[in-house]
């Protein structure tokens, strides 16, 4: 069969979209039976030869680091504890890997090519870095409890120290990199996860001695719970990475759809539950907040109800089996409530996990689809010749 070349008509407005020039480059190339068109990129804004930078800075740092041993005539490093190797991994890789992903996310700022950062506002932009950086610190911090367990006693020279270092801040600058240039709002959903899922189960895990769930959920943030102010955090925290991610999507999404008054609605609803999900964390379930942490907490339910129940007619183009689970999630919610308040048998701890578990699981769908809804119509017909 004699080979055939076969020519891509792309539609002018995915050509403006993508400010395509005349001469530029295509690459084809396919992936599970997709066709995959990737614009060969040739502006400041694409910052060609990035993996030079991870190394470069990585080098930098080593280097700096033998120097500082040096001086201070420290000849061996232990691996784990204080003034180790782990401690500085952690603290150069957390600080180094921080300003590299901000630098590098302004600038695909610029990026035509990056819907992301195009429709971010400079008032998430903080919320998005902390994140970011908490989650990175957590990594480290866990990375090198582990090498500190395999490797229990383990001492290395100054040189041996500086290379270990220097192969961790490059693995770190090359992630953080990557994260910058490719971060979109089904990352942000990720982080959004990862952040309040794993800011909940290191509280639990903190206060297990002090038996939390014979108390209730809320007992994490209080000032009679180990580290309450970590628990606090995290609510306040996750609250601020929704409303970014809240602000994202329907900046998107009005890219494409009226502003109309149920798009208002739904995204006033959706902000309404994140601020009370902060307002969780602002005030705890101490003496001192209790009666107004439960009408907080009682309005987060109320919020989400009102969501469930409103979805069909607020969300564009949902379909019926988002509709019906929808429901299904909200007839759950209900009965949690019947079996906790007038049968008696979910505990408070248990009907709060429930609770939290199913909201926020729907939660993330409802952003899920909404991402999806921006990427169907971010989609065009191209024809072949």
């Amino acid at each position: 069969m004699k080979n055939k070349d076969l020519q891509l008509l792309i539609p002018a407005d995915i050509s403006e979209k993508l400010d395509l020039k005349d001469n530029d480059k295509a690459i084809l190339s396919i992936r599970n039976n997709k066709l995959i068109v990737q614009f060969q990129e040739n502006q400041l804004h694409t910052v060609r030869n990035s993996f030079i930078w991870p190394i470069i800075i990585a080098l930098i740092t080593s280097i700096g680091f033998y120097i500082y041993c040096i001086s201070q005539n420290i000849e061996s490093i232990k691996m784990a504890g204080n003034s180790s190797l782990a401690t500085a991994i952690i603290m150069l890789g957390a600080i180094i890997g921080t300003i590299l992903f901000t630098f590098f996310f302004i600038i695909d700022r610029k990026n035509p090519h990056n819907e992301f950062t195009k429709n971010v506002y400079w008032r998430n932009f903080p919320v998005i870095v902390i994140s970011f950086t908490l989650i990175l610190a957590l990594c480290l911090v866990s990375a090198m409890w582990l090498l500190g367990v395999l490797f229990k006693g383990a001492v290395f020279d100054n040189f041996t120290a500086s290379i270990i270092l220097f192969v961790f801040c490059t693995l770190i600058n090359l992630v953080m990199i990557h994260f910058a240039l490719t971060i979109d709002g089904n990352m942000l959903s990720t982080i959004l996860t990862l952040v309040i899922i794993s800011g909940v189960v290191i509280s639990m895990a903190v206060n297990n001695r002090r038996y939390w769930w014979q108390h209730n959920l809320s007992f994490l943030g209080t000032n009679q719970a180990s580290s309450g102010w970590q628990f606090n955090a995290t609510l306040i925290l996750s609250a601020l990475l929704m409303l970014a991610l809240i602000d994202y999507l329907f900046v998107s999404l009005h890219d494409t759809y009226a502003h109309t008054w149920k798009l208002w609605l739904l995204r006033i609803l959706l902000t309404m539950v994140a601020i009370n999900l902060g307002l969780v964390g602002v005030f705890p379930n101490d003496a001192s907040f209790h009666m107004l942490h439960d009408h907080v907490a009682l309005f987060l339910i109320y919020f989400v109800l009102i969501l469930i129940i409103g979805i069909r007619w607020l969300l564009p183009e949902i379909t019926k089996e988002f509709i019906l689970l929808s429901y299904a999630v909200g007839i759950l919610l209900i009965i949690s409530e019947f079996l906790f308040s007038i049968v008696g048998y979910f505990s408070l701890t248990a009907f709060e996990i429930i609770s939290f578990m199913l909201s926020f699981g729907w939660l993330l769908l409802v952003f899920n689809y909404i991402e999806r809804l921006i990427g169907n119509n971010t989609q065009s017909y191209i024809h072949l010749k």
